[in-house]
């Protein structure tokens, strides 16, 4: 495991820079991220304090990666006077950010209940409802007289509601895109970059997007797309899409992208995958414990193989082609 110990300012600069500047399209600049952070443990000790905070950077705001670009010393300066700890590097980059709405890690890291890269927990509430949150998972708690208001920050829960005699207030899942109203039910509940997925496995949930008038219910085997402004098309549920609460990932003709991209949220570190196998299909179930695992099974059935350059930075390349028999 990676240790938690401080890091140097030179290192702590560079992985600041990394997180601001770093570019999912420019190949180039991946290859020289994954040798900087494979060089050296207490690099990849420095990018994982930094709160892993380049999958929020990506998907900032134009506006928003120049502002942070442009106020990069100072954020160097600060972090290196409070000092290199998680909690003060948090700190000083989510108030540099605060002005992102797709990035809120202080809604993460001061959650009345979150969950690591990887963890697993369920909760019980007061009511008897049980709350099973995901990997990197937060929420907070707020149980009054006239609502029972569970507020998901960050990840995924699964919800099974209690039912307590006599019990009249309403249960409600809140995320920034909107409320989901329970009708005695069990659903899931995940935050997404494009908005809130909600996938009722039992019963019936009224969704409601925060800037529409209204509610619609969606019903037992649906799921759906809840963004501020739209309620997307009621879909079939996906297969296996509570299996993560058994400890599973199930998936049927899903790209091999697609499902790296799933297992990285369960492991520290980076998994990328080649453009030459991306497109690959894949079906089946793989355990999400042991995501190393879980990408060995794949050898069998698609030409890849895994290039492993520290246990932290893992690529699925194209397998080359075996030599012709003579």
């Amino acid at each position: 495991m990676i240790g938690n110990g401080p890091v140097s300012a030179r290192v702590l600069d560079a992985a600041i820079e990394w997180q601001l500047s770093l570019d999912a399209s420019n190949p180039t600049q991946q290859a020289e991220f994954a040798l900087w952070y494979a060089a050296n443990e207490e690099h990849a000790r420095a990018w994982q304090q930094l709160g892993m905070l380049d999958q929020r950077l990506r998907v900032a705001p134009a506006a928003g990666r120049k502002a942070l670009l442009s106020s990069a010393g100072s954020a160097r300066k600060r972090l290196r006077k409070l000092g290199s700890g998680l909690a003060s590097v948090v700190l000083v980059l989510g108030l540099t950010t605060l002005g992102l709405k797709k990035w809120q890690p202080l809604d993460y890291w001061l959650a009345d209940q979150r969950t690591a890269t990887g963890e697993q927990r369920t909760l019980t509430l007061a009511d008897g409802t049980e709350v099973e949150l995901n990997t990197h998972s937060a929420v907070d708690i707020r149980f009054d007289q006239d609502q029972r208001l569970i507020v998901l920050r960050e990840g995924e829960i699964m919800v099974h509601t209690g039912h307590p005699p006599g019990e009249q207030r309403p249960l409600i899942v809140e995320t920034s895109d909107g409320r989901l109203r329970a009708l005695g039910t069990r659903f899931l509940v995940r935050r997404e970059a494009e908005g809130t997925r909600l996938s009722v496995l039992q019963s019936a949930v009224a969704a409601h997007a925060r800037e529409l008038p209204g509610e619609v219910v969606l019903h037992e085997g649906q799921q759906m797309l809840m963004q501020r402004s739209a309620l997307g098309e009621a879909v079939a549920l996906s297969p296996g899409a509570d299996a993560w609460t058994r400890g599973m990932l199930v998936v049927d003709n899903a790209r091999l992208g697609d499902l790296a991209h799933e297992l990285s949220r369960y492991r520290s570190g980076y998994l990328g995958v080649s453009p030459k196998v991306a497109d690959l299909r894949i079906t089946g179930s793989f355990p999400l414990k042991d995501t190393d695992l879980a990408l060995r099974a794949l050898l069998p059935t698609l030409p890849i193989q895994i290039q492993q350059h520290t246990r932290w930075w893992v690529s699925l390349e194209e397998r080359p082609a075996a030599p012709p028999k003579i």
